[in-house]
């Protein structure tokens, strides 16, 4: 993005587009590309504006949370071998109850630390599993889920609708933008891939893991999920990778806004 001539506050938004995130890509693309910021100043000492590619940007990351099942797969298919493939991981562990509720405490606290900047995105995230996995506020919980979703998805629809007049979006910049992020998610997705991969080479035989879930990392949740059983059902139909799948979607979830706050750190 930088070698397309766009200010590193716009190419730091545009990058976040490979995380598959919606919200996190328009949280960030309003704190960076709004056409508010000042970035600079012309010849005659008039300030410059960072452009407003909020609607460019979230049109192109939900685009491609929605094209997971067409995007993915291929490259999952070019990664890996049969044999990969068909691994079989052990059984997740079970989980108990007061695991369940410390962590969105303890995972809140620790990622604040790493990325403070990030707390609008990670607080809501870890309310919500907090509202759920605590047991006492279950009324609370299910609005949540059901009619306050609902509702903020409307909201967040007409907000991100109203920032895509013509000017701004039938421009050259978007095409880039849309080729970008199409880099930026095939990136994120081979480099799942390629870490389970990594991994692998220094775990015993019997704690291997399927590299097909390294796809899942992407935090288009849970359709990557999905995708990594889809393709491991297609090697071997008795090999379900879904809830392995699910931790890194979740973890995909959480360091993509992680990463987020940090580029907002840097750039804002």
């Amino acid at each position: 993005a930088l070698l397309l001539d766009f200010h590193p506050a716009e190419a730091g938004a545009i990058g976040i587009i490979g995380g598959a995130d919606g919200p996190t890509a328009i949280f960030l693309s309003s704190k960076l590309a709004n056409g508010l910021n000042v970035i600079g100043a012309d010849a005659a000492g008039n300030p410059v504006y960072v452009r407003n590619l909020i609607g460019p940007i979230a049109i192109a990351a939900y685009s491609y949370m929605a094209l997971v099942p067409v995007l993915q797969p291929p490259i999952m298919r070019l990664l890996t071998t049969r044999k990969e493939r068909l691994i079989r991981m052990k059984p997740p562990r079970a989980v108990g109850k007061t695991e369940k509720a410390l962590f969105p405490i303890v995972g809140l606290l620790l990622t604040t630390f790493i990325s403070p900047s990030a707390l609008p995105l990670l607080g809501m995230l870890f309310l919500g599993n907090l509202l759920k996995e605590s047991g006492v506020t279950k009324r609370l919980a299910d609005s949540a889920k059901t009619s306050l979703i609902d509702i903020v998805t409307i909201l967040l629809g007409i907000t991100v609708g109203a920032s895509t007049q013509a000017d701004v979006f039938l421009t050259s910049q978007s095409i880039l933008i849309f080729v970008l992020g199409a880099l930026s998610f095939m990136i994120a997705t081979a480099g799942g891939i390629v870490f389970a991969k990594v991994m692998n080479l220094f775990l015993r035989a019997e704690n291997k893991i399927n590299p097909l879930i390294g796809a899942a990392g992407v935090s288009a949740v849970p359709d990557s999920a999905r995708v990594a059983q889809m393709e491991g059902l297609k090697a071997d139909p008795n090999n379900h990778l879904l809830m392995h799948a699910m931790a890194p979607n979740v973890a995909g979830v959480i360091g993509s806004a992680v990463a987020a706050g940090i580029l907002l750190s840097f750039l804002a």
